[in-house]
């Protein structure tokens, strides 16, 4: 009955936060803040973050670390300004393909952690750490140390607030956000992989002994979350709408952040999609309220870390019990 109890409080506990912080907000915040456009840029303003901690999920969950998505997302806004410029033509077929290279590029640096990871057997906080200073060095290269000007695509929609056709209410991001969170929660749930993923997290010697492939999804864990910090980098260039290296600097770390703040454990064998984008967009309502009263950025800052602490705290003391 208690086991059944708690697993009831670690689903519904992310709902609860982001109830909370929303009725706050609701009595302090101007009337603007439930307007129906503020509440738009709420949930585009969590697009980011949250395509992001989708693939953050998949490493957390498998008992991992990637600090290097904030790099990846830089370096995915400079691949995409510079395929857009290389093309030189703004039909549809090519500027996808635009599209699809950055990410790709996304997907071979989560790649390449996931091999060094996996195969060298160095710790993630180290291989990706080491992978986020590469990666946003390769970045600058490409830049040359600035930012790339890109033509005018329909990449330049994906993140409009008001998007056209109007009928689509929300920026397509959002859309895109809400299809692969249902893609990310359908693969941790039901299937064989995503099994696997939480069985690695919970203890990797077990699943080693069970005969899971330990190295082989470690490497599938990384590739998935650079792919879809691939999609992330992408939409921080629709955002921009151009390429730049000093994009997303410290994002990583309100990535992970989200995913904790939405039940996903450090120790690994706790998590999901729906709780990560929770956070996401906890987050994002936490700023919108706080500018909207007028509260200075550093204030956040040490509400937001206190946030992510106590969130912390709360999964050490669920282990202890």
């Amino acid at each position: 009955m208690i086991g059944l109890i708690k697993k009831k409080l670690d689903v519904l506990g992310p709902f609860v936060g982001l109830l909370f912080v929303f009725v706050i907000f609701v009595f302090l915040a101007p009337a603007s803040f439930v307007s129906g456009y503020n509440l738009k840029t709420i949930v585009t303003q969590t697009v980011i973050v949250g395509l992001g901690a989708l693939g953050m999920t998949f490493v957390i969950v498998g008992g991992g670390i990637d600090l290097s998505v904030g790099s990846i997302i830089a370096l995915v806004t400079i691949v995409t300004a510079k395929m857009l410029n290389w093309l030189e033509t703004d039909q549809v077929a090519f500027v996808w393909l635009a599209a699809f290279s950055a990410i790709v590029v996304g997907a071979l640096v989560g790649l390449l952690n996931g091999l060094i990871t996996a195969m060298v057997r160095i710790v993630p906080f180290i291989v990706t750490l080491g992978m986020m200073q590469i990666t946003r060095g390769v970045a600058k290269w490409l830049a040359r140390e600035q930012t790339v000007i890109a033509p005018q695509t329909i990449l330049n929609n994906l993140m409009n607030v008001d998007p056209e056709p109007a009928w689509l209410v929300f920026a397509p991001g959002v859309w895109t956000m809400i299809g692969l969170t249902a893609l990310v929660y359908f693969i941790l749930k039901y299937t064989v992989f995503g099994r696997y993923v939480f069985a690695l997290g919970s203890n990797e010697q077990a699943a080693r002994l069970c005969g899971i492939k330990v190295r082989l999804n470690r490497i599938w864990i990384y590739t998935l979350c650079g792919a879809f910090t691939g999609v992330a980098g992408l939409m921080q260039f629709a955002n921009l709408t151009l390429g730049d290296p000093t994009a997303a600097v410290g994002l990583e770390l309100d990535i992970i952040a989200a995913v904790v703040i939405g039940g996903g454990s450090l120790s690994g064998g706790e998590g999901g999609a729906i709780g990560s984008i929770i956070g996401a967009l906890m987050m994002a309502i936490l700023r919108n309220g706080c500018n909207l009263v007028g509260i200075p950025t550093y204030v956040q800052n040490i509400l937001i870390g206190s946030i992510i602490i106590g969130a912390v705290a709360v999964d050490r003391l669920k282990h202890k019990t």
